[in-house]
């Protein structure tokens, strides 16, 4: 018997990529141990968990007249560690790309200028605090404490 399970293991990740499945309605194969995925080949955690990256960029309002010594952001995507954003004088702005970001769900996150909470522009809305560590890093609006909602990217 001729074994295709090379071929099928490719075309398998292939179309794992592409989110299609593939037939083997015809075709017999055997899978050799040797070729079989091992599990440093599996993904760990949840099935169909999506992860993606988010580019978070802040600027410095016009009305502020000094450029800040730090700029951070942090969110429930980070376990409300800070990420150090690096300033880029082409653009005028800060900016630091997060990756592994888990899809499904909404986040909430702050951006901290010199440790304080600052407005993020670009922020997705916003949202009540949940919890004393998001109740932490909430700034205060006219209808009570809040914090920046980035809703996760999905398939």
């Amino acid at each position: 018997m001729v074994t295709y399970a090379p071929y099928f293991i490719m075309f398998g990740r292939i179309n794992k990529l592409f989110g299609t499945k593939p037939t083997h309605d015809s075709v017999a194969f055997e899978v050799p141990a040797a070729v079989a995925p091992d599990a440093s080949e599996r993904s760990s955690g949840p099935k169909n968990t999506v992860m993606y990256s988010k580019v978070f960029r802040w600027r410095r309002p016009e009305s502020q007249v000094e450029e800040p010594g730090s700029v951070e952001v942090v969110g429930s995507f980070n376990d409300w560690q800070a990420s150090a954003m690096k300033r880029d004088a082409v653009m005028n702005a800060w900016h630091v790309t997060l990756h592994n970001i888990p899809g499904g769900h909404t986040h909430h996150y702050m951006v901290l200028v010199d440790g304080q909470p600052a407005y993020d522009k670009n922020c997705d809305g916003l949202s009540k605090p949940d919890g004393p560590q998001e109740e932490r890093f909430a700034f205060s609006t006219p209808r009570g404490p809040r914090v920046f909602m980035l809703f996760a990217q999905a398939k």
